[in-house]
């Protein structure tokens, strides 16, 4: 039996490049743990403090989440995106609910929440996940009522969300820096559902010691099953650390032979379509073809190779298209994803020109972190700067995924420009995996271009 953090630092250490680092884990809670942190060395993990249940970073988030209006389960992202529209106008009102203590723990006024006496319970709403209401109505006295679900989003619903993002950030710096301060490791490993807040991960080289951060693709509750399995193979049965997880495609793959067979089992729908079928074996001659369409301004459903481990598209199960147009956030969300406007789009960059394009450098393989863009590189890529001028990127580096960096690569050659906008291969449900749903989807949305493997489907006027 692996204590639930446990498992999530061990999915963090044991495959980073790390032979000794600081680990914290931050998240709802799990096994009545809202946080723990602790040290790695080799092949074993010290646990050094806990944050005990009913105090949680998580919980906090989650509160305001649904304050806000986002009821579903892992809508704290969307938060996230929203507060780069406020101010953090709220702050002494958002240090009454979160207590700073001296030894890097944080304490929630309680009066402010109710799942310390009622629990978090959980239901489903077409097919997703709800969480019962976590705060009192001493939080709607203090903050004023509570934004229904699709009401319009005020001034005031954008200034909470800022102020939320800054009282997480204090909260989780304390931390960071307190573990800092005790071991002394200028490395960490950062796991747990709230390692997902990418705008306060990006912020973590300018408000701590830490000289190097390692955070694993799947840092939520998914990762714990992988922490599970790493813990009991170092920890308990001593075995050497061999594996780095250098890239996240780890998922299924498919082959040429798998992939005609649905194609052909589509085939009448696509020439209903008026599609035309490609096969391209050369994959320069693909790539070119494909940052072709790209540049014209073409929505490219782009399916490669195995499948991402974690909740990002990353280049093998993503959407592509040109960050250069200021309308294709837009032409995206009409189209194919129907999200809240006020929502990101992340760019792909070559790792090698990330210092180009960012204020940071530091490698971002798995689209985890949120740096500010050069100011005078902000209009040239306006579809992937959000607006407070930041990018969740993903930086790409040839050996870890050649095809799709040859894809970028190819599209720099037509415009100058080493960034594609990259978001997720679906439609208001999970990522495509197989060959089938990239196919349904394709056909089921404005998408223009899919490729499939070294298939080339576009859709003609």
């Amino acid at each position: 039996n692996i204590e639930h953090h446990i498992a999530h630092l061990a999915s963090a250490f044991f495959v980073s490049p790390f032979k000794n680092s600081a680990l914290v884990s931050v998240d709802g809670f799990g096994d009545f743990v809202g946080a723990m942190w602790g040290i790695g060395e080799d092949k074993k993990i010290k646990v050094m403090d806990r944050v005990f249940f009913p105090h949680s970073l998580g919980l906090f988030y989650l509160a305001f989440t649904q304050y806000l209006g986002f009821p579903k389960y892992g809508d704290e992202y969307k938060v996230m995106g929203l507060a780069a529209y406020g101010k953090s106008t709220e702050m002494g009102r958002m240090r009454k609910i979160v207590k700073l203590n001296a030894n890097g723990k944080f304490e929630l006024n309680l009066d402010y929440f109710v799942h310390h006496r009622e629990g978090a319970s959980m239901t489903w709403e077409g097919g997703e996940p709800v969480l019962g209401q976590v705060y009192s109505k001493y939080l709607e006295d203090e903050f004023g009522p509570a934004r229904k679900k699709g009401e319009p989003i005020t001034k005031h619903h954008e200034n909470t969300a800022a102020s939320l993002q800054a009282m997480y950030e204090e909260a989780f710096f304390h931390l960071l820096n307190y573990v800092y301060e005790q071991t002394k490791i200028p490395v960490l490993c950062l796991a747990g559902g709230c390692a997902m807040n990418s705008v306060a991960n990006g912020k973590i080289f300018d408000k701590t010691p830490f000289k190097e951060v390692y955070i694993q693709p799947a840092a939520g509750d998914a990762g714990g099953a992988l922490g599970a399995a790493y813990y009991v193979w170092h920890q308990v049965l001593d075995n050497p650390r061999e594996f780095i997880m250098e890239h996240a495609y780890w998922g299924p793959q498919y082959t040429k032979d798998e992939v005609k067979v649905e194609i052909e089992k589509k085939r009448s729908e696509l020439i209903k379509l008026n599609c035309v079928i490609e096969e391209i074996d050369d994959e320069n001659d693909l790539c070119r073809k494909t940052a072709k369409e790209i540049a014209n301004g073409k929505v490219v459903g782009w399916f490669q190779g195995r499948m991402e481990w974690g909740p990002r598209a990353l280049g093998n199960r993503s959407i592509v298209v040109d960050p250069r147009r200021s309308d294709m956030k837009d032409i995206l969300n009409v189209r194919i994803k129907r999200r809240e406007s006020f929502r990101p789009f992340a760019p792909s960059i070559l790792l090698e020109k990330t210092g180009e394009y960012f204020e940071k450098d530091y490698p971002d393989p798995f689209m985890i972190k949120v740096y500010p863009i050069r100011p005078e590189k902000r209009s040239v890529i306006p579809a992937v700067t959000h607006v407070d001028g930041t990018g969740r990127l993903q930086t790409v580096r040839r050996e870890d995924n050649p095809l799709y960096w040859k894809l970028i690569k190819e599209f720099e050659n037509l415009t100058g420009v080493p960034v594609v906008l990259n978001t997720s291969f679906n439609e208001n449900e999970p990522i495509v995996c197989t060959p089938q749903e990239a196919l349904d989807c394709f056909l089921r949305t404005k998408m223009d271009v899919l490729v499939l493997e070294k298939f080339f489907i576009s859709k003609k006027p």
